[in-house]
């Protein structure tokens, strides 16, 4: 091979080599490109707040461990469902509840008047539970009608399309039990559809008071309180349709009460095209700014939000991998 034709092949070889190299750093940059625009998905959407996480598969009600034993002088429960022309979940949502067998359980359903055929499925449920059809103002009223009069321990309210977990009211009656200073619990939640079919789940790691002031991320559907909360601080404030449940927790907050997240999933949370948080959201926009500037004396700028919430974000993101992988199990 003579020397014009030995230095012809270098020069292609090195042009072929160049060219590898300047694919294999195309290839790291879109890598990289990638995973910072996963990283801002995440950022702008956290798990927490991701509804459909994967497609429908079916619901697992027996996946958590084993709930405790029910203490042998268990507290009273008291638990509301406002409900209006939700027939097609409210089944659902009531056997949830009934089928957890509480002894020392008053339950009851506030239905605003339904047309949907509400009130056969409730006059079909004969003396198993509570109930009332009457027109009303709303479902904070609604809840607060459900309430009127009722002597009880602990409460918690549960809306027409959610549904309890196996096993929550003997959980939640033996931590009451076993823990007299704390106020207020809740705990993880599950998103399925209008099927019932289970499409993500939200992992959250401890109570973060100060996170609370800027957004409301405990799942209402998982929370219960003591009477002694409702007494000191009042019933829910009809003035709010959307954030209510915000306002609620943001007054026990305020008033010194104990919040812990409990180490369990409690309650199903529906997503379907009628439900109430996607329709009615812009006021609850309005309802969260009144909230913020009440609590924190100001109006916070999305930027300021983003960045107060971002430790807890940065937690519960942590929470969600770590049961994804295993590591944690609830």
């Amino acid at each position: 091979m003579d020397d014009e034709l030995r230095q012809a092949l270098e020069q292609r070889l090195e042009l072929l080599e160049n060219r590898v190299v300047l694919l294999e750093r195309n290839l790291d940059l879109i890598s990289a490109g990638q995973r910072r625009s996963k990283l801002r998905s995440l950022w702008r959407r956290p798990p927490l707040w991701t509804f459909e996480q994967h497609p429908p598969r079916l619901l697992n009600l027996h996946a958590s461990k084993p709930a405790p034993a029910i203490p042998p002088d268990p507290p009273r429960i008291a638990i509301v469902t406002p409900s209006y022309n939700h027939a097609q979940f409210l089944g659902a949502t009531i056997a949830s509840i009934i089928s957890q067998n509480y002894p020392k359980l008053h339950y009851h359903v506030q239905d605003g008047a339904s047309i949907d055929g509400t009130l056969d499925l409730l006059k079909g449920l004969g003396e198993g539970i509570s109930w009332k059809s009457e027109p009303d103002a709303g479902q904070s009223n609604a809840i607060n009608l459900g309430f009127a009069g009722i002597d009880c321990d602990i409460m918690a309210y549960l809306n027409s399309d959610d549904m309890l977990l196996p096993g929550t009211l003997a959980y939640v009656s033996n931590y009451f039990t076993t823990h007299p200073n704390v106020d207020v619990v809740y705990g993880h939640r599950v998103f399925v559809d209008r099927d019932g079919l289970e499409v993500g789940r939200a992992v959250l790691p401890p109570h973060d008071g100060k996170a609370l002031q800027y957004a409301d991320y405990i799942p209402q559907e998982t929370m219960f309180w003591r009477k002694r909360v409702w007494d000191r601080i009042g019933p829910i404030d009809e003035s709010f349709h959307y954030a209510m449940d915000w306002d609620f927790i943001m007054r026990a907050q305020a008033a010194g009460f104990k919040f812990v997240r409990l180490p369990r999933f409690l309650a199903c949370f529906r997503i379907h095209e009628a439900q109430k948080t996607a329709s009615t959201y812009a006021i609850g926009i309005r309802e969260m700014g009144i909230l913020r500037r009440r609590v924190l004396g100001f109006d916070p700028t999305q930027m300021q939000i983003r960045r107060a919430i971002a430790p807890y974000l940065m937690k519960q993101l942590a929470y969600h991998y770590a049961y994804k992988l295993s590591l944690l199990r609830y």
